[in-house]
C-alpha cells in the first residue's frame, strides 16, 4: 500500500514532468526552427535537440510508467508491460545522461580558455566530433539497456515458474550471476558521463572566476555587463551541475533497487529524477536568449486577436 506522501510524491512527479515536456519542447522547437533549411547544424543546436528530444520522451515515459504502475493490476504489469517500460526507461535515461553530459563538455570547450594544445584541437574539430558523439552515444545507451530486458524476464521467469530440481535450480543461479555481472559492467558506464560532466562544468568554472577576478580588479566602479555576463554564466554553470548531480543520484538508487516498492525514499527519487530535467531545461532557457524569444512571441500572437475584438 502507498502511504499518502508516497502518492503526493507521484503527483508531484507527474506534475513536474508535464512542465519538463513543455520547457523542453519550447527547446527543441527553437533550435530545429533555426537548423531548418540549413545544410549543416551548429553543435550546440545538434546536442540541444538530442537532449530535449530524449527528455521529452523520457517524461512522458515516466509519466506512462507512473500510471501503469499506480492503475493496473501488479500481475498484468509484471507479465506484460515491466520488460518493455524498463528497457525502454533504461534507454532514455543512459541517453539523456550522456547528452547532458556533452551539452557540458560543449560549454567547456567554447567558453574556456585553456593554452593547452589538446584543448585548442578539440575547439577547432568540435563540430565535425559532435555528430559521432552523439551517434556513439545513442549506441552506447541502447547496447546498455539491453542486459535490463533479459533481466527482467529473467527475474518474472524465477518467480512465477515451479521450484525447480537442484541442478535446474544451479543452473539458473548462475546465469542470474553472469547476467547481474553483465549489468554491473554496463551501469559502470554510466560513470562517464558524469566524470565527464563534472570534470568539463569544474574547468569552465575555474576559466570564468579567473577571468571575473580580471575584471573586478580592472573595474573603474561601474556596472561592467562583461562581469554580469561572467557571473550570470558561472550561476548557470553551477546550476546545471547541480541539477546534473542529484540527477545522477535519484538514478542510481533507483538502478540498484535500493528501496521498497513505492516507498517514501523511491517516491521521493521518482520526484527528484521529474525535476531534475525541468530545471535543466530552465536554465538553459535562462541562459540563451533565442530559447526566451520563442514564448514571448507565442504570447504576443495569442494576445494579438484578443486586444483586437476589444477594440
Amino acid at each position: 500500500m502507498m502511504t499518502s506522501f508516497a502518492i503526493l510524491c507521484l503527483s508531484i512527479a507527474i506534475i513536474e514532468s508535464m512542465a519538463g515536456i513543455l520547457g523542453n519542447g519550447i527547446i527543441l522547437a527553437a533550435s530545429s526552427s533555426s537548423c531548418i533549411g540549413s545544410k549543416t547544424w551548429p553543435p550546440y543546436d545538434m546536442i540541444v535537440i538530442s537532449l530535449s528530444s530524449s527528455r521529452i520522451t523520457l517524461q512522458c515515459w515516466i509519466i506512462l510508467d507512473l500510471f501503469l504502475t499506480i492503475f493496473c493490476e501488479p500481475s498484468y504489469f509484471e507479465e506484460n508491460i515491466y520488460g518493455i517500460i524498463k528497457t525502454v526507461y533504461m534507454f532514455l535515461n543512459y541517453s539523456s545522461l550522456w547528452f547532458g553530459a556533452w551539452l557540458s563538455v560543449f560549454y567547456c570547450i567554447k567558453v574556456a580558455s585553456f593554452t593547452q594544445s589538446f584543448f585548442i584541437w578539440l575547439k577547432q574539430r568540435i563540430a565535425r566530433l559532435m555528430p559521432w558523439m552523439l551517434l556513439v552515444s545513442w549506441l552506447g545507451s541502447f547496447i546498455a539497456a539491453i542486459p535490463f530486458a533479459w533481466d527482467a524476464y529473467s527475474v518474472h521467469k524465477n518467480f512465477t515458474a515451479p521450484r525447480p530440481m537442484t541442478n535446474s535450480s544451479a543452473m539458473r543461479t548462475t546465469r542470474r550471476d553472469n547476467l547481474g555481472l553483465l549489468i554491473l559492467l554496463c551501469n559502470a558506464g554510466i560513470g562517464m558521463p558524469l566524470i565527464l560532466c563534472v570534470v568539463s562544468s569544474v574547468l569552465l568554472i575555474q576559466s570564468l572566476w579567473i577571468h571575473t577576478r580580471q575584471m573586478q580588479n580592472n573595474a573603474s566602479g561601474f556596472r561592467d555587463p562583461s562581469l554580469e555576463a561572467h557571473m550570470k554564466a558561472i550561476k548557470s554553470v553551477c546550476s546545471l551541475l547541480i541539477f546534473y548531480i542529484a540527477y545522477f543520484i535519484a538514478f542510481t538508487f533507483l538502478l540498484y533497487d535500493l528501496f521498497l516498492h513505492f516507498s517514501t525514499p523511491k517516491s521521493i527519487c521518482i520526484a527528484v529524477m521529474a525535476a531534475c530535467p525541468t530545471g535543466h531545461s530552465i536554465v538553459v532557457m535562462w541562459s540563451n536568449p533565442k530559447f526566451r524569444e520563442l514564448p514571448a512571441r507565442i504570447w504576443q500572437h495569442t494576445k494579438c486577436p484578443v486586444r483586437n475584438t476589444f477594440m
